[in-house]
């Protein structure tokens, strides 16, 4: 498992790592907001108060690239969130996906996220043969829906998908009951989680009612029809 998010500062923590300027933070900001998004990529940018640091909050179906330690987050039910990073060329990136394969172009679905994710990390510089995985999720976060599995088909996906791209993980805290709120630094690839109680989670649990509309149980094999 990662390292937890600190509930308060403390000397060590993640905090003090990120250190910014606070009469930089303004004009990076503005940068960062001012440049043109591709289709999928994050673009709701804004000053984290806890880690002092300019973030990116990644929303279910987008992605996001970076060679800074800009600070990279998401919030998690059944979903999964891929974080790779190519150790050499100090380039990382995350993706938030919400079913294992679909019809049409969305990065929504796994097959297609994780594609777009390794196709834009390589754009900016990483191989396939140097990157790394740490991989987040797939919560049973709705109570009384375990026949359809969404979170263990979709950590079942990521987990098959990168052993057959040979891109190792690392690091993972995937599966059991908890919703997770993961934080991702690119250019160093450390990545933290915190898991975080069941209660106050409604907009997780509508995220994961409408993914799991999606999905019908599998007749056999594991596989997921979606209607």
């Amino acid at each position: 498992m990662e390292s937890a998010l600190p509930s308060s500062p403390t000397r060590g923590s993640p905090k003090a790592e990120l250190p910014s300027s606070s009469l930089g933070k303004t004009a990076r900001l503005t940068k960062l907001k001012a440049q043109t998004r591709k289709p999928g990529e994050a673009s709701f940018f804004f000053w984290d108060a806890h880690f002092k640091n300019e973030a990116v909050k990644i929303l279910p179906g987008e992605y996001f690239v970076e060679s800074e330690d800009l600070l990279v987050m998401t919030t998690l039910g059944s979903c999964i969130a891929a974080c790779l990073w190519d150790r050499v060329a100090k380039v990382g990136g995350m993706n938030h996906f919400m079913l294992p394969e679909g019809a049409g172009d969305s990065g929504r679905y796994g097959s297609f996220a994780m594609e777009l994710l390794i196709n834009e990390m390589m754009k900016r510089g990483a191989t396939r043969t140097n990157m790394e995985a740490k991989i987040f999720g797939g919560g049973a976060v709705i109570a009384g829906m375990n026949t359809i599995n969404v979170g263990e088909r979709n950590t079942a996906f990521v987990i098959d998908y990168l052993k057959t791209e040979r891109i190792p993980i690392v690091s993972k805290d995937v599966l059991d009951i908890y919703p997770r709120k993961v934080c991702f630094l690119p250019n160093s690839g450390k990545a933290m989680v915190k898991r975080l109680a069941p209660a106050n989670v409604d907009a997780l649990v509508q995220q994961d009612r409408l993914a799991a509309q999606k999905v019908a149980p599998a007749a056999s094999g594991g596989s997921v029809d979606l209607f």
